[in-house]
């Protein structure tokens, strides 16, 4: 079925299992080791016409943000990555951030997730 309204196609882009090694959480051997952490994003948006998200520049935030930082929180880390993919694509009008450590605890895969929604 076509959409003929030209403005008012939306679009979801989905960044799935993106493995990053980092410095991330509290534990005092999180502090000095790297682990793999997992992180799922999903960003719905109005497409118009030269306005796309790039989606290898949203991987490249995460992933700058993720390794620069050594974040101790998810939560930190999550809020933060928010903030900056909103700043820069403010056409974004739904917007989820997952960070899982599958490796901390040996039988559960533990994550932490945010979802922004636009009120417009």
């Amino acid at each position: 079925m076509k959409n003929n309204g030209k403005n008012s196609n939306y679009m979801t882009i989905h960044i799935e299992k993106l493995e990053i090694l980092a410095i991330i959480g509290i534990l005092n051997f999180e502090r000095v080791k790297k682990q793999r952490i997992v992180i799922d994003a999903k960003m719905e948006y109005r497409f118009q016409e030269n306005q796309f998200i790039n989606y290898a520049e949203v991987i490249s935030i995460i992933e700058t943000m993720i390794i620069s930082k050594e974040y101790q929180l998810l939560e930190d880390a999550v809020m933060d990555i928010q903030e900056k993919i909103l700043k820069k694509y403010s056409q974004i009008n739904k917007l989820y951030i997952k960070i899982s450590k599958p490796d901390i605890i040996k039988n559960a895969n533990v994550a932490l997730s945010i979802e922004y929604l636009s009120e417009n």
